[in-house]
């Protein structure tokens, strides 16, 4: 794809991918969406400099590792934040706001859910999005629990402007053994979804990657984008599981065809 151009008028496509009105789309990315802004994915087959082959995600993605050695985190996250706000939307995101414009035009409705915590998507002109697993562009306050504005570099001497305490705020990031946000929003756009599309992302990660196979299993017709097919491109029969099983980690409900038990996330 070639970056930063605006894509050519995706509603030629609609008659073809979005069969009457009404139709309700829900649409998953991952890492891979944003790879080509120069943003570089945390795994993937073929990816060379995956982040996760890099930095041990124990030592910066953990509530335990913050509460460690919160400079360490910290260091991690800036140059994240840094890149994530020197990088432009390519073609995908622009792609993605325009055919949510044109879907909601002919009377349907786009959810957007993102696994990235950049702010692309929203740069890019989309407006209903899920960031499921939080964003760069905000701070969180262990404290008081505060959400705010991310505005420059964290350190562990940064006061939260909320409470006023020093060394609390970290990004607004879902780290490991952390709950993904808005899961009551995106079970209740997947109940009604009559389209889900998976755009870019490994299906490694739970309860992301377990999207495809609840679609699958309420009849929804799902979509893969991806260079590569990913890990649950092809969803698992069903394991000895009663549904609505909740994962022990993340009381993600499972439906006809859960994720691997326990949750991967």
């Amino acid at each position: 794809m070639t970056q930063n151009k605006r894509p050519a008028d995706v509603s030629a496509l609609l008659p073809a991918c979005v069969p009457g009105l009404n139709a309700k789309i829900v649409v998953l990315t991952g890492a891979g969406v944003s790879a080509e802004s120069g943003l570089t994915p945390f795994r993937g087959p073929g990816i060379d400099d995956a982040l996760w082959d890099e930095f041990d995600f124990h030592q910066v993605a953990t509530p335990e590792a913050f509460a460690h050695d919160p400079a360490h985190v910290h260091a991690f996250y800036n140059l994240r934040r840094a890149a994530a706000a020197a990088a432009k939307p390519n073609a995908a995101h622009l792609a993605l706001a325009e055919l949510e414009k044109g879907i909601n035009a002919r009377g349907g409705s786009f959810i957007l859910i993102t696994q990235n915590v950049d702010s692309l998507h929203r740069d890019a002109g989309s407006e209903t999005i899920i960031p499921m697993h939080g964003t760069l562009t905000r701070n969180l306050c262990v404290h008081c629990g505060a959400r705010t504005t991310a505005e420059g570099p964290l350190s562990v001497e940064t006061e939260c402007p909320r409470c006023g305490t020093p060394g609390g705020l970290r990004p607004d990031v879902v780290w490991f053994g952390e709950t993904p946000r808005g899961l009551g929003d995106i079970d209740t756009a997947m109940a009604s979804a009559t389209l889900f599309v998976s755009i870019g992302t490994s299906g490694t990660v739970y309860p992301a990657a377990g999207l495809v196979a609840e679609a699958a299993s309420r009849g929804t017709p799902t979509l893969e984008l991806c260079l590569e097919p990913s890990a649950n491109a092809r969803p698992p029969p069903p394991p000895d599981l009663p549904p609505d099983t909740p994962c022990r980690m993340c009381r993600w409900r499972q439906t006809a065809w859960p994720m691997p038990w326990p949750c991967q996330y």
